[in-house]
């Protein structure tokens, strides 16, 4: 590697890292000895070698591709739009008018029809250059956008033609308009790609990687989360909960013996004159926690609680007993619907029908919320059971009812508290983050990785 390869290859590995993927040093020396024996002419081939050495999990596979096409870009400048612009316009002048758009418009049609990726890409750059330019824009504010292109020529609106094209080969409406779908999503994540790549020959790709790149999927807040990442996190949490039993699994082997058994080890010193040759163990008394889980489901919050539940109930077998209820201003039990072999899907589709028992007015209220729990659910909490208060502690201004709180936490064996809020947004606003936090523990729970790493510290 050259100086300036080896530059970019750091900077690369530092983008992963700060998105998310842990890289090691081994694995930079991997990715780096992999490189050496591959054709540096060939793209698509050097990028599946630092896959092949940098990436662990498929969930990752998207911030990776994301973030090589900054720090590698497939071409710089205009590439084939430029090519085209010169051949239209004696003056290299960039086209954008009614008939342009409308010549523009029918290409890209047939190129989604066709499913025609090269044509694809070549036409995603174009309609950056032509449609997506921002000039004259003030300092440290992007020059390209992608939404701005999208908005100008409004592929969505070619789908019905697509669908047509897609039946003349004889396929099913139904059938045609996945695939529809599918085409225009791809063709959307190149016009964004583009747009990213053009944005990092500007500032540099340290700025995009900073600013423009979603991370991991474990890595991203629940808060932040939109609905295809939701889709993502539900399916990572079963693999999650069976990496977590694995893991606890091994480490309750490797800590099963208890304690020196001091009287054992002297009696049997006896035989020896008194020098203890043997030891002798106190054997571990097994414990299991009985976990109670309370949860706002309210607004932002509500997936959060989702995923947590989802969780908890994918790792039942290592509580002795999980009693779970959510709750925006009323309080409703929820666990009946945690049952073994149920699909996570129905599961969650009957935590949210169950919502609406969580609600009388609809406004978040958790000093009520914690009232009604004393008041018809005290009996769930005792001196082997565990209290976990899901929620990001902002009550509408309401009366918190801390007394009320610390009487629970009093009468459990351990209480904590997760917030899915960023720490520098607690005691904003409505926020009561602190004043909750000093009768329980407050611990910042913003992603699945923070999740998986809580729930394995209680257990």
């Amino acid at each position: 590697m050259t100086s300036g390869l080896v530059e970019r290859h750091i900077s690369f590995l530092e983008a992963l890292r700060a998105a998310g993927l842990s890289v090691s040093l081994a694995e930079d020396l991997d990715a780096i000895a992999a490189l050496s024996a591959l054709p540096w002419d060939d793209r698509s081939t050097i990028k599946a070698g630092y896959a092949a050495t940098l990436v662990k999990k498929q969930t990752q596979r998207p911030t990776f591709d994301a973030l090589f096409d900054v720090y590698f870009p497939r071409m710089v400048g205009d590439g084939v739009a430029g090519q085209r612009d010169e051949a239209d316009d004696s003056d290299g002048a960039v086209r954008d008018n009614a008939a342009a758009l409308a010549a523009f418009r029918d290409e890209l049609a047939d190129a989604l029809a066709e499913g025609d990726e090269q044509a694809m890409l070549e036409l995603a750059a174009e309609m950056i250059a032509r449609f997506g330019a921002m000039p004259g824009r003030g300092p440290g504010l992007s020059s390209w956008s992608a939404y701005t292109a999208m908005q100008r020529v409004a592929p969505s609106e070619l789908v019905d033609r697509i669908v047509q094209a897609l039946m003349g080969e004889g396929r099913l409406d139904d059938e045609a308009r996945r695939e529809a779908g599918r085409r225009m999503g791809g063709f959307t994540a190149m016009v964004e790609a583009d747009a990213r790549r053009r944005i990092a020959e500007e500032k540099g790709p340290e700025h995009v990687a900073n600013v423009a790149i979603k991370p991991s999927i474990d890595r991203l807040d629940f808060t932040a989360a939109r609905r295809s990442d939701l889709e993502q996190m539900r399916r990572e949490i079963y693999p999650l909960a069976r990496r977590l039993a694995t893991r606890l699994t091994q480490e309750h082997h490797a800590k099963r013996r208890g304690p020196l058994d001091f009287r054992r080890t002297v009696r049997a010193s006896m035989s020896t004159g008194g020098v203890p040759l043997t030891t002798h163990l106190r054997p571990k008394r097994p414990h299991r926690t009985e976990l109670v889980v309370l949860c706002d489901v309210s607004g932002s919050v509500a997936n959060f609680a989702q995923f947590t539940l989802l969780l908890v109930y994918a790792l039942r077998d290592q509580f002795e007993k999980v009693r779970a209820f959510t709750f925006i201003d009323h309080v409703h039990e929820v666990t009946e619907h945690f049952v073994p072999g149920a699909d996570p899907a129905d599961v969650l589709t009957d935590l949210a029908a169950s919502t609406a028992h969580a609600a009388l007015w609809g406004r978040t209220n958790y000093g009520r919320a914690l009232a009604k729990f004393e008041e018809n659910h005290a009996d769930a909490l005792g001196p082997k059971s565990s209290l976990l208060i899901l929620g990001d502690a902002r009550s509408n201004y309401s009366d918190l009812n801390l007394d009320v709180l610390k009487r629970l936490a009093g009468s459990a064996r351990h209480a904590w508290w997760l917030n899915p809020e960023h720490r520098r947004h607690w005691d904003t606003g409505d926020s009561a983050a602190t004043k909750y936090g000093d009768v329980v523990p407050m611990v910042e729970c913003r992603n699945l990785v923070q999740l998986g790493e809580f729930v394995h510290d209680i257990l």
